[in-house]
């Protein structure tokens, strides 16, 4: 089973928002990590679905 990473456009298109702000949040460490692969970086989906529940429990800002 191959997990399907999401691309810094898909994970903007998921919070709404735009490529430049999911870099930054990675910039600054916000968002959790991407894997970078050659040129790209790459998002787990299922790092981001923690990361999300996380913030719900928090009460933190999950854009």
């Amino acid at each position: 089973m191959s997990t399907r990473y999401l691309t810094t456009a898909e994970v903007a298109e998921r919070y709404r928002t735009a490529e430049s702000t999911v870099r930054y949040w990675r910039h600054i460490g916000y968002i959790p990590g991407g894997v970078k692969r050659g040129r790209r970086v790459l998002y787990d989906p299922t790092v981001l679905d923690r990361w999300d529940a996380e913030q719900l429990e928090s009460g933190g800002n999950a854009a």
